[in-house]
Formats: C-alpha cells, structure tokens, sequence
C-alpha cells in the first residue's frame, strides 16, 4: 500500500512496545488466486475471534471477486492483538452443497507477521479422490491511520465506486447482526406486542443508547490546508495515557499543517472504536469473549477532489444537472425558490451557511444539532454535522481526563483549538464542494475561540452562532448522566460514578471560562429542553433559511414520546392493485383495522393526551374508526400523492396507454409529477407543517396514512437521503414505531397481519 510500512518488515523503532502502544490500525489483507477455476464457488475466512468467532462456517466471511482470478478480503485490528487465527473455506454460490475446507493446519497472523511458510491453499473437491483445487495466497499488513480511514469511508459513502484513497482501499464494517423476527400469526385479537416486533432497517435501528455525535461527518484528509504534521517523539509510548495535558506526541500548529498526506509512520490512538457500515462513522466497538472487533473492506468506493473556491463560477454555480454538487437542493417550491436567489444573489460567503454551536456540556447541543441536521436535509438542503469532540477523540484519544480542559493547561487548549481548525477546515473544503450549510458542534464558549472560527470563515461562509442555555438543574442532571452513558469519552470508564465526577470536573473548567455570545449574528434558546416555555432571542437574522431555521428551533424540545406511523388496512383499489383513488377497506383491511386498535389501546393505555392523526380519504378514516378513547385529528396534507390523470389506473395500463410518463416516473421517481398531480417533492413540501407539529407534540401520535406520504416522513425520522423516498418500504397491516428523546431517535416495527 502507498501509505502504511508494512510490519513485515523491520523498523529502528519496532520494539514490542510501541507496536502495542502506538496507536492506529494494522491494515490486513487477504488475497487468494486460481486461474483455472471453474463453477460458481465463493472464498470465505473463517476462524477465532476477532476475525469471525467459533469457526462457524454459516459466519465466514465472503471474500469479493477483484478480477477474474483474484478474490480479495481486508480488515482492520488493532496492532497490539494477540493472534488472528483463520482458514480459507470454498462455499457454492447456487447450492446447499457442503463447504469445502482447507487442508493443512491453520493459519496464524500474530501483530501483522503470518507464523509458518506462505504455503498454497489445498480444497480437496471429493473425499473419495485426490483431486485437489490451488490458490495462491497472498497476504499483507500494514500499518493505518485514523484519518486514512476516515477519509476512505468518506469516499466509499459519496461515490460507491472501485478506487482507494492514498493507496488505502475503501474499509468498512461486516452490517450487524439483524435482531431475531419473530412472524408468528395470531387467530385471536389478542396481542403480543414482543411477539410481533420484527427488526428495523439497519439505517435506523439501534440497541441501547444513541450518542448522536457518533452520526457525525468523519474527519477526512484536506488537499488545500492539509492535516497533521507531527513531530516524532522517542516517548510516543505513552500517547494513550491520561494526563494533565496532551501526549509528548506533540500536535502541530496550524502553520504546520501545510501537508497533504499525513506522515503514514504516525499513529493516532482510536481506543474501542470502530467504523460503522450503516451510517459510517465511529461507535464503541463490540466486544466479545474478551477479543476486539475488526473491519472489513468490500473493495469500494473513490476520491472526490476538492474544487477551489477560485475554480467556482457563478455560471457552475447554477447548473440544473442533477450530478453537480452546486446544483440548487433537490427539493421544490419555496426551498429551491429560496435556493436559487441565494445563489444569484450576493458574495459566495452568503450562500453557504455555517450553525455555529455554543453552550455548556450537557445543555443539548448536539441532539439539537442532529435534530436541525435531519430537518435541513429532509428540505432538501446539502447540509452536514461536525462535531468537533469527534475529532479530538480521534487526534489525542478518548480517554482524556478533566484536566485535559482546563483554561490554564496550554497544552491542552492548543490540542483543542487544533482539532477545532481542522473540523472548521473540513467544513469550508465541504462547502467548496457544493455543501450548503454545516452544522459546527462544539462548545465554543470563549471569545477568543468564536473570533477563531470568523477569521477562518472570511470569504468562505456566513456564521450564525445558535447557543444553548439551560438553567434547569433536573435537566443539566439528566443529560449528564445519559453523556456517561453515551459518551465514548467514558466507555472504558467502569465506575459511573468516577465517570460522573470528572465530567462534572470537566464542566466546571468550562464554566470559568464561559462567555456568553454577543458578537455578530446569533440565535440564543434559554430553557427550550422541556418544551415548557422557554424563550429564544435573535440577533442579526434574515433571509429565508435562517428563518426557517428559527421556526424550527421554536417548535422542537426533548420530551421523549413515541410516534406510530401505519398505513391504512388494504383497500379495495389495492386489491385491484389501482393506484389513488377513495375506496372502502376490504375485510382484511378491516381486520387490521380492528388489531390495529387492539394494539394502540395495550401500547398507549397510560397516554391519554395521545391523538390520532388520519388523511382525509375514507380508507384511512375508517382504519381509525375502531380506535376509541383518543382524539382524531384529519390532515389533508396526509392525503396520498395525487396521481392526476393516472388516478385509478394500474401500472400496467400506464405503462400500455402512457410508455412515456411510464418511463419518465421509472427513470427518477422522486421528481417525476404525475400529469395534474404530484411528485414526492411535492408531497415533502405539503408536510412540513405536519413535521413542524410532530416536533411540537409532547405526547404520542398514531398517523394512519399511505404509502408515499409515509416514505416521506419516516425518511425524516430515519435521516434518508431524498433520492431513496421513492424505494423505502412500508407494508401494509405493519406499524412503524418511531421513539423520539434524548438518545436521538430508534424505531421499533410490528407486523400485525401478514
């Protein structure tokens, strides 16, 4: 690889010790050869754990073709475990057939250096006979950074094409196991809410906890200012510690950090973390039987180069094709309205927008974040979260005490304000790529700091600065205790309450030091968590976003409380498989109808303030009509997507009496309009103030609707990209669980009827 040393390999510096304590990750990758094979058989790993876990051949890893005769597997663990122990196993693509295991003893890779002689790998195809199937193995190790990483999976989630990254091939994670379903059916009304929950898409479900700055933007390598440029240290042993600065690594000033690729002999510390598939960003790694967990590369993904703000015209600027990362947003009416006379009208700095976080830990600044992140993208706005704590864990580790923030620890405010620079650095190069507005999480709460931040948004974005003030105790408590148990600052802390000691440390370092926000154009939100009042304060706001962005922040709060989202029990026209239309439900529409209200009375028997939300189209009104006990509210704006003149009609006859509107909405569903009617555009633009509301709400919501309205607003909850609106599924007769609070937002879904 054109980064790493491979550890192969001697080095001055390869003692035993620093390959356990100097951080990174050791990059390996498996390679297997044969010219001559024939038939659909597909190369597995399996093994121990970390690599697979109890030779389990039903858990091997497939390896992905790279050419006609290669097939390839790379992971990542750390360069201090133990011993990856592993074969190579043939499994048929198209048959139940046995799998075939490699002969010979097994095979050992200790701190990157395979044990024994690089021998072939031997599948005997028939016990009865000798015949014997060849490969060549190939197998190497190298030694990767953080942020070689991160700026590999950046490239895998915007392109999804063959390619690497400064010679590192795209790495991701195996997608977790799905939880168990259980689809057991039931004569009787009578239900079992556990017995028919099924799993949720891997987009939105989580167990346990969410910490929404693990759903951040990764931090990539800069091609204009550059990342890291450290300087080597004989005790770079102790990097990982916890001490009262920063390690004896020492970080670089910014006027270093005029390099494009990262010296690849650096490690960066990245205790427990891991990457993940689903939503590409770091999370606690799982642990089991006392091993660590590894990557898996899949063999995707390509750079993107970033475009100088120079290299930018206004004429690019305006370009309409779909490709452009400076087209205007996706969305329709007054969002690409609004978009279009940004970008017509005044300096570039106008057109982008950075949401400068302020405030406190524990006070909500990055729930809000992530809530204004999904809200902004669901209009259709190009918009990214950085968080900058996200950061630091990856430059100096995650395991840093309170001392680490103290105002009067110079080495620790340097390591900060570095890190700071960096994500503002990531931040401009994404909005000179055609980014729109970014969300820059971080405490910010020094003068000194904010000043920072303008200087390096000169010429490059317009700050408004959204601080979060909180001076209710019970709720200061409360999130402090969920950032204990969130935080991967504290993950490998296994005292709470020595955890909860030194982040209440940690606050009151900040606390010293706080200076509220005076300065330039900023949104303050005092005691807004409750949803109980509160008032916001605005100064130097205008333009069609940021008022949009305020009437956001206005109507959001942190009251958990769940919304239900189903659809209508089965129509006659979806029988008769039309599309639109007002009919009746069919007996099995009204069966569901009748579970359906069996299960909201046992899921909300404890929620009386719970309403009922319907469209104005009879199959929904009488799918509520069993539901008794709760107010019902009738929405036109939940109506289905009007299909014009194609209302009442079958694919199928679209497809013979109009070919062309047929391939037109086949081709881009999203923006496709019905001739009279809507595209699903149009329908995100009629549901805001329904998304408006939902936020507002404080108690459970069930919203009985249709198909694609229900697309569109799960695809906020679950943060979908509006391109997939169209393909996102919801069946009939199942509902959608949507747990809204301060974890962020999980989902949970029950099949009621087959």
């Amino acid at each position: 690889m054109g980064t790493g040393a491979s550890r192969n390999s001697d080095s001055s510096h390869g003692n035993e010790e620093r390959e356990d304590h100097s951080g990174g990750q050791l990059y390996v990758s498996l390679k297997m050869e044969n010219y001559k094979l024939t038939g659909e058989i597909i190369p597995h790993v399996y093994g121990s754990v970390p690599l697979v876990g109890s030779w389990d051949s039903s858990k091997a890893l497939a390896m992905e073709r790279e050419s006609t005769s290669m097939w390839e597997l790379s992971f990542v663990v750390p360069p201090n475990h133990e011993t990856l122990d592993f074969k190579f196993l043939l499994k048929p693509k198209y048959s139940n057939s046995p799998c075939i295991i490699e002969e010979g003893p097994n095979r050992l890779l200790t701190r990157g250096t395979l044990q024994g002689d690089g021998r072939m790998a031997l599948f005997r195809l028939n016990s009865e006979s000798n015949e014997l199937l060849e490969y060549r193995v190939f197998i190497k190790a190298d030694r990767v950074s953080p942020f070689d990483l991160a700026a590999s999976w950046r490239a895998y989630q915007e392109n999804l094409e063959p390619s690497t990254v400064r010679g590192i091939p795209d790495v991701s994670i195996n997608a977790a196991p799905e939880l168990g379903t259980e689809n057991g059916s039931s004569a009787s009304l009578e239900l079992d809410l556990e017995h028919y929950v099924v799993p949720a898409p891997t987009s939105l479900a989580n167990s346990g906890l969410v910490y929404a700055a693990n759903f951040t933007e990764t931090p990539r390598s800069l091609t204009c200012a550059g990342t890291f440029s450290n300087t080597e240290s004989p005790s770079s042993a102790s990097h990982s510690n916890k001490v009262t600065g920063v390690s004896t690594d020492r970080t670089a000033t910014r006027k270093e950090m005029e390099v494009i690729v990262p010296d690849p002999s650096k490690a960066y510390p990245t205790p427990g973390m891991v990457e993940s598939k689903s939503v590409g960003t770091f999370s606690p790694m799982q642990k089991q039987d006392g091993h660590r967990g590894l990557f898996v590369d899949r063999g995707v993904g390509s750079p993107r180069l970033v475009k100088s703000a120079s290299a930018t015209t206004f004429a690019s600027s305006l370009k309409l094709d779909s490709d452009s990362k400076n087209a205007i947003p996706a969305a329709a009416g007054a969002v690409a309205a609004a978009a279009v006379a940004d970008q017509m009208l005044g300096p570039k700095e106008d057109r982008h927008l950075a949401i400068v976080l302020v405030g406190l830990p524990a006070r909500g600044k990055t729930f809000t974040a992530a809530k204004l992140t999904r809200y902004l993208r669901w209009l259709g706005h190009e918009t990214k979260h950085f968080n900058v704590g996200k950061y630091r864990r990856l430059k100096h580790g995650a395991n840093q005490t309170a001392d680490f923030f103290r105002a009067d620890n110079p080495e620790g405010m340097e390591a900060r304000n570095e890190v700071a620079a960096l994500a503002m650095d990531d931040m401009i190069s994404w909005m000179q790529e055609g980014g729109q507005v970014g969300i820059f999480d971080a405490t910010n709460s020094t003068k000194k700091r904010r000043n920072m931040l303008m200087k390096m948004a000169e010429g490059n974005c317009k700050i408004i600065f959204l601080e979060t003030l909180c001076n209710d105790e019970r709720i200061i408590e409360r999130n402090i205790r969920l950032k204990i148990q969130q935080s991967p600052d504290y993950a490998e802390e296994p005292d709470f309450e020595a955890g909860l000691q030194d982040f209440k440390t940690r606050l009151a370092n900040y606390e010293k030091v706080y200076e509220t926000v005076e300065e330039g154009s900023y949104i303050k939100m005092i005691d807004m968590a409750s949803g109980q009042g509160g008032q916001i304060q605005v100064n130097n706001i205008s333009g069609y976003l940021p008022g949009r962005i305020v009437f956001f922040l206005v109507n959001t709060h942190l009251t958990p409380r769940p919304i239900l989202l189903t659809r209508h029990g089965e129509s006659r026209d979806n029988v008769r498989g039309r599309i639109g239309g007002d009919t009746v439900i069919s007996e099995a529409g009204e069966l569901y109808a009748r579970k359906l209200a069996n299960f909201v009375e046992k899921r909300l028997k404890n929620e009386r303030t719970a309403s009922i939300w319907t469209s104005t189209l009879q199959r929904t009104i009488l799918t509520a009509s069993p539901i008794v006990g709760f107010p019902k509210i009738q929405w036109r704006a939940l109506d289905e997507i009007n299909a014009g003149v194609c209302d009442g009609m079958t694919y199928e006859e679209i497809k013979k009496n109009m070919p062309e509107e047929y391939e037109s909405r086949k081709k881009d569903k999203l923006r496709y309009r019905y001739p009279r009617g809507e595209s699903y555009l149009d329908v995100i633009q009629r549901l805001e103030p329904v998304i408006i509301e939902l936020e507002r709400q404080r108690s459970p919501v069930v919203v009985i609707s249709h198909q694609a309205v229900l697309r569109a607003l799960y695809s906020y909850f679950a943060d979908r990209p509006l391109k997939e609106i169209p393909h996102i599924e919801v069946p009939l007769h199942t509902i959608i669980e949507i747990q809204m609070g301060v974890t962020g937002v999980q989902e949970k879904r029950y099949k009621l009827m087959d």
